[in-house]
């Protein structure tokens, strides 16, 4: 696992909003990837918390009823720093991964994907967005996208009015 000690900081990025029907519609697009496997899936593996919303759309969409979940965080806020396990999954279930889907929202670095290799080393890993860097670390994904973006997922974001741009740019507006 490639991992420098100077974590990643994403707090310039550009945000990109992704809205629920255009973040549905990748998952399917996900979905009909996977399903172009021709590969049956025992269950699938969400990695909390990102990877649970579409892990629950794929499963619909590939009638699998058994989902299991891992935890890794290596994110705060929008600074990726040291990967941490948060919790395993049931070994007694999913043993080393053999037929069973991984799912996660996005791949960035790489760095989850890999501590969920190491863990699962015979799973399949999929995620919806990929960053170039990370994209290696997956078996499948759906849409890629430029490293400088900061996703803003619809569970990530609150929607309210904004202020016109010529407010943020000038003094006081002149009329009304």
């Amino acid at each position: 696992m490639e991992h420098s000690a100077m974590a990643n900081d994403y707090t310039h990025s550009i945000y990109m909003p992704i809205p629920w029907e255009i973040f549905h519609r990748d998952t399917r697009v996900l979905a009909q990837r996977i399903i172009a496997e021709h590969h049956r899936y025992d269950g699938i593996i969400a990695i909390a918390r990102g990877g649970m919303i579409p892990a629950c759309i794929i499963a619909r969409e590939l009638d699998i009823r058994t989902v299991e979940a891992v935890s890794v965080a290596s994110y705060d806020d929008r600074a990726q720093g040291a990967p941490r396990m948060l919790k395993g999954v049931d070994t007694d279930l999913v043993g080393d991964g053999d037929n069973w889907l991984v799912i996660d929202d996005l791949v960035d670095s790489g760095v989850t994907a890999s501590v969920v290799r190491n863990l699962l080393p015979r799973a399949t890993i999929a995620t919806v967005y990929a960053k170039p860097e990370g994209q290696a670390a997956v078996d499948l994904f759906a849409v890629p996208v430029q490293s400088e973006l900061w996703l803003l997922f619809p569970w990530d974001a609150e929607l309210k009015p904004n202020e016109p741009l010529a407010r943020h740019h000038a003094g006081p507006s002149k009329g009304a």
